[in-house]
Formats: structure tokens, C-alpha cells, sequence
């Protein structure tokens, strides 16, 4: 059979040409259906994974989490799996999985680097030579900062590595200087104005502009044609080519906070229910999640901007970039703005909204707490499902909805929870609100 022939059969129809009386790609019954939730199963294991992957070079390992990897990924094999049902049963164990995997994640930060707290970050370059370090990976930036100790190099956060400053064991490192640039997909223009050295140490890395090609480094699965891997955590390269690159010049520098951590949370505890039983607090926000270009994400600044002023909005993930750098104020001394990290910290979010379940006596789905998730087909599809798996319902979501949704899968997830597509941010908040 030549290549040709073999990219139009079908293995599960055995027919020969798709969209000819194909079940998969066609519209014929409810294999469609099931393709999409086998795609939907692996991104979700794609998330889980990542997590696994940050947590293991931490020391950290579940049984559990790596049985669930083997089942899941041989379920999505070629004529496995064609029960539709099965299928949202295995995304609900993913949710499950991932629930585990990004607490253990998170007991693996704190155990090496301590509970984060609320920390001011400068936005900005300082005088010197540069280095900034892009990703998820914690202890990348660890070995960084010992290794350009007493250097005079300065490192810099970008995307989601912002939250890192709020770890005491990193923070000590007084080099650490501050963030460049925002979210994720901004790092072609933030990268090519700053002449820096530049670590990339896992995903949402980007080809890279000519402006920067030779001086950008990746580590670890983070790979770019032509670009040097760094091995070992040795970073000898980034440092000769940071002081190579010579000064940055000082400039104008704003500031974000970010460092909220579970125990900060609930050490105001007492007050957040005084307040919410006097009024004085009607209704929580967690707004955050995967951030993008797409111009329908400006929902997400609007929607904050016009919430009341007697709401808190938790935020996590690059998502939070869409309003970060609004001042929100507080509510006798409960910070409106709290930002709990980056997406590896949903779990924080998860154990703020356990621990008020508690301090309220009140189901999940009771609690004065809406969702509104941004969305990208990524890691965020673990999240969704972990949500999903602890019974959370009536979240919005957007700027789009998961690829992997045809309209029998929304229908299924707006009918058992309530899953709501974005609108307009002022009617939507009108709704929630009244």
C-alpha cells in the first residue's frame, strides 16, 4: 500500500477514503465523538505530564499518577477505545490524576524553596548584564541564581516565571532583579529589545526572531532548531554570553505583586468571613488560566475592570497578565487583586476554594465563588477537567471553546455542568451578580 494510500485509510472504519461514508471524520453516529474525547484525553495527559515531568526533577514521584499516564495513553490507541462514555470517565480520572500530581507539585516548591508570600516585582531593566529565564521550571532558575552569584549579572523573570519571586528560597538571592515583558507570547518583542541572554526551560517557547537566534538557550524537552541546549544545569554558556552582551540600560521601572500563597490566604481567614458575613464582601473571582493573542481575550480586562468594588479576584496563570497591573485597592486590608501564581499553582486555587468551603460549611458549588477560565488547548484542559472532577459548576469560559468540543460534548458538559461559553463582560457580570 503506498503513503498515499495509507494517510486516507481509515483503521477504525476500514473505509478508504475519509469523508466518503467515514464515522471519524464524517457525521455519521457517534465515533466523532469519540475521536474528539481521545484527543481530548491526551491533551489532558499532555498536562498532567508537564506537571510530572517539574515535580520528578524536584524528587518528587506518585505511583498513581504514572498508572494513570499508561492507561490513559493506551486507551487513545487505534480500535481501543469506541465507548464515548468510557471516555469522559478516563477525562474525570485525569482530573483526578492531575488534582495529585499539582499538589504534589506544589509540596515539592514549598519543601525547597518555602510558602510564598506577597512580594513586590519591579517590571523593568536595571543597569548590567542580563539574563531572563522563560517557562515553568523552578529549580532551572535555582541553579541559575547559584551560578551567577556575586557575578554581577542581573536575572530576570518572564511569563510565568513572575510568581517565583514569591518563594523565599529564590527571592534570597538578591541578583534576582526583577520581570521583563508579560505574557507568553510577547517574548518576540520583549526578547528583541532587551539584549539579555535568554533560557527558555520548557514550553510556550517560540521560534525565535534573527534578533535574538544567538543568543537564546533551551534545557531539558524545550528544543529550537539551532539553538544550544543547556545539559546538566550547567549554565556556564548563558553567563559568558551575558557578560559578553555587556549592560543593560536602566530604565523606568512599574511594579506587579504576586506571592499569595495558601497560608497567606488563610491567615485572613477570620476577616474574609466577617466580611462576607457583614456584606461587605459579596462574591469571589478566580479569573485566570492560559493566556493568547486572540483579540476576544480583552474580555477578560473588561470583565475585571467592571466587577464591584465589593469583589476579591484571585488570579493564576499568564491569564492574569490581561489586568494585573490594575490597582483594585482592598477591603479593610483583604487585597482585591490577589495573584496566587502560575498555572503549576492551580492547586492553591483548589485548596483556597476547599479551605472556604469549610470556613462557611458550605458545598463547593454553594460558595459566593464564580470561575471564568481563559482558555488555550494546552495544560489548561487538566485543569478544566480536575474542576470537573471536584464537582465545580456554572465556570465561563473563552475566548473560545476546547477545539476538542463538538456539540454533542457541549451539550454534555453545559447540561452536567453548567459550562458556560464568554459574552459581553458587563452582562455577564450583571448575571452572576444578581
Amino acid at each position: 500500500m503506498s503513503n498515499e494510500k495509507l494517510d486516507m485509510f481509515c483503521y477504525q472504519c476500514s473505509q478508504t477514503a475519509f469523508g466518503t461514508g467515514c464515522t471519524v471524520r464524517g457525521v455519521c453516529g457517534k465515533v466523532p465523538t469519540v475521536a474528539r474525547l481521545q484527543d481530548n484525553l491526551i491533551y489532558a495527559m499532555k498536562g498532567i505530564s508537564a506537571y510530572n515531568y517539574n515535580a520528578n526533577a524536584l524528587g518528587s514521584k506518585d505511583d498513581d499518577v504514572d498508572e494513570f499516564l499508561t492507561k490513559g495513553l493506551y486507551t487513545t490507541l487505534t480500535n481501543v477505545n469506541f465507548d464515548a462514555n468510557n471516555l469522559v470517565e478516563l477525562a474525570l480520572e485525569a482530573g483526578e490524576a492531575n488534582v495529585k500530581v499539582m499538589r504534589m507539585l506544589k509540596d515539592a516548591h514549598i519543601a525547597h524553596y518555602g510558602e510564598p508570600t506577597p512580594t513586590e516585582v519591579e517590571v523593568g531593566a536595571q543597569k548590567g548584564p542580563g539574563i531572563v529565564v522563560t517557562g515553568h521550571d523552578l529549580k532551572a532558575l535555582e541553579e541559575l541564581l547559584k551560578q551567577t552569584e556575586g557575578k554581577g549579572i542581573n536575572v530576570y523573570t518572564h511569563s510565568e516565571m513572575l510568581p517565583a519571586h514569591g518563594y523565599p528560597g529564590l527571592r534570597k538571592y538578591k541578583h534576582l532583579a526583577g520581570q521583563l515583558g508579560g505574557p507568553w507570547f510577547d517574548q518576540k518583542e520583549t526578547f528583541s529589545k532587551y539584549k539579555v541572554a535568554i533560557v527558555g526551560t520548557s514550553n510556550c517557547v517560540l521560534l525565535p526572531k534573527d534578533e535574538y537566534k544567538d543568543r537564546i538557550f533551551t534545557m531539558d524537552v524545550a528544543k529550537l532548531p539551532d539553538v544550544p541546549v543547556i545539559e546538566d544545569y550547567d549554565f556556564t554558556p548563558v553567563i559568558d554570553k551575558a557578560l559578553e552582551l555587556g549592560d543593560l540600560e536602566e530604565e523606568e521601572r512599574t511594579t506587579l505583586t504576586t506571592g499569595f500563597g495558601v497560608g497567606t490566604i488563610l491567615s485572613l481567614a477570620d476577616k474574609i468571613k466577617e466580611l462576607v458575613t457583614n456584606g461587605k464582601i459579596k462574591r469571589f473571582f478566580l479569573v485566570g488560566g492560559c493566556d493568547s493573542p486572540n483579540p476576544k481575550a480583552s474580555y477578560y480586562t473588561e470583565f475585571v475592570k467592571n466587577l464591584p468594588e465589593d469583589t476579591v479576584v484571585l488570579t493564576l496563570a499568564c491569564g492574569k497578565y490581561r489586568f494585573n497591573d490594575m490597582d483594585l485597592g482592598d477591603i479593610e486590608g483583604v487585597p482585591r487583586l490577589i495573584d496566587m501564581g502560575q498555572c503549576n499553582d492551580a492547586i492553591a486555587a483548589v485548596d483556597v476554594a476547599l479551605a472556604l468551603c469549610d470556613l462557611f460549611d458550605m458545598e463547593l458549588n454553594d460558595l459566593p465563588l464564580t470561575i471564568v477560565l481563559s482558555w488555550m488547548e494546552q495544560k489548561a484542559v487538566a485543569i478544566l477537567w480536575s474542576l470537573f472532577y471536584l464537582g465545580k459548576k456554572d465556570m465561563l469560559i473563552g475566548p473560545i471553546l476546547p477545539a476538542w468540543a463538538n456539540d454533542d460534548i457541549v451539550k454534555v458538559l453545559v447540561d452536567t455542568f453548567n459550562l458556560t461559553p464568554i459574552g459581553d463582560p458587563v452582562e455577564d457580570i450583571k448575571r452572576i451578580m444578581g
